[in-house]
């Protein structure tokens, strides 16, 4: 049996973070001590591997939870799934850091505007209203946009592009670390304040669309960094978790 104090010890989960698993049934003592302090052995140690590894590859606590308790959770195949995504995080992180390198060597920015320019913000601002041109939020989105100069356009661009920019510095860390969490809500009141009210089901859909592939990813992509358009949905997941 380890005390909660050895057991932070030796992995690095604080003591306030073993508590909430506690008090939400994500992982519970093994036993107390007479004087009520939480003892835990290796079934219980083992289990909060299992915890850091779905934490690692940026499961929100809900889900975690979910797929730990199923009938149909199996240890042994949750870990080979999990050395999979794993393997493919180490491969997305060499390309990162190939990826900085080259900047580095060769001096190029790693943010880059151009590639989310008024015609790209034009694109999908007619591809929204097709998909929800009857919404309240569209008619929003062009009431505001029709009272902006072009040169407020092009300055709004710059901004929102800059968000990204900063969730690609944040990208090497956990999508639910408190700076990355804070990043989610200043894109949310970003986009609030000059958009549309962003509610909490738009920015899930967002957050999905930012990751889909294509030309929305590859310019987030461009702003942050390769990996930024997945790190941002990730964000957002735990956001609304």
């Amino acid at each position: 049996m380890m005390t909660v104090k050895q057991v932070s010890e030796l992995t690095g989960v604080s003591i306030r973070t073993l508590r909430y698993y506690d008090s939400i049934g994500l992982l519970s003592p093994s036993d107390h001590t007479e004087g009520g302090y939480r003892l835990y052995d290796d079934t219980a140690l083992e289990r909060l591997q299992q915890i850091l590894l779905f934490r690692e590859l940026g499961f929100p606590l809900k889900e975690i939870i979910g797929i730990m308790e199923s009938r149909s959770f199996d240890r042994r195949k949750a870990l080979d799934q999990q050395i999979e995504l794993l393997e493919l995080k180490k491969q997305h992180l060499q390309e990162l850091i190939d990826f900085a390198r080259g900047i580095k060597m060769l001096g190029v920015r790693a943010v880059d505007f151009t590639a989310f320019d008024r015609s790209k913000l034009d694109e999908y601002a007619e591809r929204a209203k097709k998909e929800w041109g009857d919404t309240p939020q569209y008619k929003e989105f062009e009431e505001k946009d029709s009272k902006r100069t072009a040169a407020e356009n092009a300055q709004l661009t710059e901004r929102f592009m800059t968000l990204f920019a900063e969730f690609g510095e944040l990208k090497e860390g956990s999508p639910d670390s408190p700076e990355a969490q804070a990043q989610v809500r200043k894109l949310q009141s970003f986009i609030t304040e000059n958009m549309y009210t962003c509610t909490d089901d738009i920015l899930c859909g967002l957050g999905k669309m930012y990751a889909a592939g294509g030309e929305f990813t590859e310019n987030i992509d461009k702003a942050g960094g390769k990996g930024t358009a997945e790190f941002t949905a990730a964000a957002i997941r735990v956001f609304l978790s």
